[in-house]
This record gives structure tokens, C-alpha cells and sequence, in this order.
């Protein structure tokens, strides 16, 4: 096992293969040292809802990650053929982990941050990062290829070799495929990257984890899962928020085409669990549920919520970073991190039903991965019908949507109008009547492990006292 012996320590690949897979690990090095002037973008204390790491007894690690990777063509039979091989790369991830490592779980959750607005943006951390503190496990966030622009206009004494170089610049994509120009930057290779990153996680150079799951919302994860995982080896498990389609393999890859089975997650050997808000349905992923040891998985539609919410957006960097990130000002403000209004205007809805679920669903993935518990089973949402329920839609004290009308994210914005005294006691007779049924709601998904115990209290409290 690696040690490291300085304030910078330097991790290297080897060619000895970490213990649980065959995968070499990527080169670490750091934790690089955080000073006024130099600071990790999204450090936890930079984001919209400042994370008090260590008053919760949590530490924070920037280190930059390097290797090389190949280039892959994904065939349409579902494997892999070496486009381009052994080119360099370079990136950076973050750590945040129990300080005392004995508090450590020994589950890490890699997160492949967000680029859609072309810098990082750590989504699933907004979601679980307290319930991830509760149960002392370690979340990774990982930067991937579209936002490494943004970390060298942020501090590019910090940040000043990222990159992934494209092995074949004079290549010219297919027109549709990636652009028709050429380019100095080859995406394609993260994929590997990811994988490395994984098993250095793994290997007892700084993490040490026992377990690793891959999460994000959108193509990447699906894409590593479906494609990668069976030849890398590297993750336990997989939990993957709208699912949608797959993305190219390379820049200039062909699209796999709706239908294709390489859309859809099959037999990979490691427990997957795609979530779907209600709001979100759509033929694109469906499949049966699956206890079989070579394809575990589950889908989770939940009732009543929409695509996204407030919780999305706590660990969005703050504006002034985003500023120096971009040099433009970033969207709306952190109450309302867009530039258009939706017609009425809303409040970025803030009940935390789709929180809760996720926070159930990766405890479940740690219980199936770690001890060999499946997951529990939700019938898929018909009408009125079906899904994760909740208090939220079985014994509602407000009216929720999970589409507003108005331009751009609209539709993908739902809303939330409390009822009145009035109506709730037409509803349910009096306060204590409602706050009963409600309670025995709350532990049915208690019971059916939806919920973990300290959210279905949270649950209780918020629901009783009239929140969201």
C-alpha cells in the first residue's frame, strides 16, 4: 500500500493491479494545498449552501489525476474496439471523507459532476450530501472533459495541465457526429479515465474504499455502466437519476440510435438503480426489474415529484466563482438559478420527496452491493397508479405539479400550493387525523425501505409543522 510521505504526495501508476480489479490505477497527486488565493473550485464552503465539513467531522482533497487512455469504437453488438490507444490525459477530482479514516464506511460515491453549464457542478451531492455525512461515507466529484476550460479561466496556477488531448486532431467528425470541425480535445477518453480514477480509489493510496458507485443524472453514467463496466471491473453498483439515453463514445462516434439495445443497461454483474420522477416518464428506459446475479436492477418512478428541484442546486458554485469560471455571469441567482421565469412565476420548488428517495436508494445500493440484499421493487407509475408513494401524493396537504408552464426549464419545474385549514380539515376532519394518516405514511416507506429512519423523522417534522 502506498503512504504518503509529504504535504504533496505523489501516487503512481504501477503496473500491479489494485486488489479488486484489473484496472491500473490513475496517478494522484496532492491533496494539493488550499491557501486565501488558491482554493479548489466547488469547495464546499464556495457553493450555494455552504457545507460545514468540519463540524460535521469531514475533511476536503483536491487532487489532480493523470494516466493514459484509449479511444474506443462501441460496435454495435456491445463491445469495444481501440479507436486510439495509451493517450495522455489529465483532470482533477475532490474528495470529501471522514477525517477520522475509523469513521469511514469504506463506500465511496463518485460523482461525475455536471458540465451542462460548462463547469462543475456537483448535482447528487445537493441531493445526499447529509445523509452520505450520517452514514460516513465518502463522496468523490469527478471534472470531466467539458468542464476543464472552466478550471483553467478559474486559477490556472491551480489547474494548469488539464486536459485531454486528443490523440488524432486532424480527425473531422462525420457532419452530426460531434461537429464537423476538428478539434484538440478528445472526450473520449474519459471513459477509461473514469475507471482509473476508480481503482486508484480503490487501492489503498488515499481512499482505501471497499465499495465505489458511480452516480450522475444523465448519458455519462449510463453510457460507463452499459459499456464499460464489464470490461473495467472497477464499481460495485451504479445509481443513475434520469436515465434517458446514451451519449457517443468518442467525439466523432455515431449516436446509438433509439431501440438500440445498447441503450438500455443489461447484465454488467453489479446492482444498477435508475431513478425517475414522475415528471420525467418516458419509454426510453424501461425495462423489467432483475434479482438475477448477472443483471441486478431496479427502476424507481416516484410519484409526485418533478425533474428537479431546489436540492439540485446546493452545490452549484457560487456566482463569483462561476464568474471567474466562465467570465460571464452565471444564470438567475441562487433562489433562482436561471435566466427565464416561468408564466406564473414559482419559487424553485423545495419539498424534498425526491431528496428522501435518493437518499433511501443509495443505502439500499450499499446494503445490495455489501451484503447481497436486493433492492426493494416499485411498480411503474399507470395513471394515479403505482411508483414510490409517499405522504407526498397519498396524503397530501398541498397541491404539487410536476411541469409549470413558461420557457425553457419550465416543464421540467414543478410547484407546490399548501392547502388551507379549510381544506385540510374538509379533507381529513381535524390537524391530529391528518397528522396520523400522514405518520402511518411515512412508515409504510419506512418499512418498505424507501426512507431511512432519520428521514422519515425529518419527514414527520416538516410535514406536521406545514413545511415542504
Amino acid at each position: 500500500m502506498h503512504k504518503l510521505t509529504a504535504a504533496i504526495a505523489i501516487l503512481s501508476i504501477t503496473a500491479i493491479a489494485s486488489a479488486a480489479t484489473a484496472t491500473a490505477p490513475a496517478k494522484l497527486t496532492g491533496p494539493i494545498p488550499v491557501t486565501a488565493d488558491s482554493y479548489p473550485f466547488l469547495a464546499a464552503n464556495r457553493v450555494f449552501t455552504p457545507l460545514d465539513l468540519k463540524k460535521a467531522g469531514f475533511v476536503e482533497e483536491e487532487f489532480i489525476v493523470s494516466g493514459t487512455a484509449n479511444v474506443y469504437d462501441w460496435n454495435a453488438d456491445g463491445s469495444l474496439s481501440v479507436k486510439s490507444a495509451g493517450a495522455p490525459y489529465s483532470t482533477r477530482i475532490l474528495i470529501r471523507r471522514p477525517a477520522d479514516r475509523a469513521r469511514f464506511s469504506g463506500h465511496a460515491i463518485v460523482e461525475l459532476m455536471n458540465p451542462a453549464r460548462r463547469f462543475d457542478w456537483a448535482m447528487m451531492s445537493g441531493y445526499a450530501r447529509d445523509s452520505l455525512i450520517e452514514h460516513g461515507d465518502a463522496w468523490v466529484g469527478v471534472t470531466m472533459p467539458a468542464s476543464v476550460a472552466s478550471l483553467h479561466k478559474f486559477n490556472p496556477a491551480r489547474y494548469p495541465d488539464l486536459g485531454f488531448a486528443n490523440p488524432n486532431p486532424t480527425e473531422s467528425c462525420v457532419a452530426g457526429r460531434g461537429g464537423a470541425s476538428t478539434s484538440d480535445q478528445e472526450d473520449g477518453l474519459r471513459w477509461d479515465m473514469l475507471s482509473q480514477v476508480g481503482a486508484a480509489l480503490k487501492s489503498g493510496a488515499n481512499l482505501n474504499a471497499r465499495y465505489l458507485y458511480m452516480t450522475s443524472q444523465g448519458a455519462d453514467v449510463l453510457t460507463y455502466a452499459a459499456a464499460i463496466q464489464t470490461h473495467a471491473g472497477v464499481y460495485d453498483g451504479f445509481l443513475i437519476k434520469t436515465p434517458g439515453g446514451v451519449s457517443r463514445i468518442r467525439r466523432c462516434g455515431a449516436a446509438v440510435p433509439k431501440g438500440d439495445p445498447r441503450q438500455t443497461v443489461h447484465n454488467i454483474g453489479v446492482p444498477v438503480i435508475e431513478i425517475v420522477a414522475q415528471g420525467e416518464i418516458g419509454p426510453d428506459y424501461q425495462r423489467p426489474d432483475s434479482d438475477d446475479p448477472k443483471d441486478p436492477f431496479r427502476i424507481y418512478e416516484v410519484a409526485g415529484a418533478a425533474h428537479i428541484d431546489k436540492w439540485a442546486y446546493l452545490d452549484m458554485p457560487i456566482m463569483e466563482d462561476q464568474l471567474k469560471a466562465t467570465g460571464a455571469p452565471g444564470q438567475g441567482n441562487p433562489a433562482w438559478p436561471f435566466n427565464v421565469k416561468c408564466d406564473p412565476e414559482i419559487p424553485l420548488q423545495s419539498h424534498p420527496l425526491l431528496k428522501y428517495v435518493i437518499d433511501g436508494a443509495f443505502v439500499n445500493l450499499e446494503t445490495w452491493a455489501g451484503k447481497g440484499t436486493p433492492a426493494p421493487k416499485a411498480p411503474r407509475i399507470t395513471g394515479n397508479e403505482g411508483g414510490v408513494r409517499s405522504p407526498y401524493v397519498d396524503v397530501p396537504a398541498a397541491t404539487y405539479t410536476f411541469t409549470s408552464p413558461g420557457p425553457g426549464t419550465c416543464r421540467e419545474l414543478g410547484t407546490s400550493t399548501p392547502w388551507d385549514s379549510a381544506k385540510l380539515d374538509a379533507a381529513y376532519g381535524n390537524h391530529k387525523k391528518y397528522e396520523a394518516r400522514m405518520a402511518a405514511s411515512v412508515n409504510e416507506m419506512l418499512k418498505a425501505r424507501w426512507i431511512t429512519k432519520s428521514d422519515a423523522q425529518k419527514m414527520k417534522s416538516e410535514l406536521s409543522s406545514g413545511q415542504d
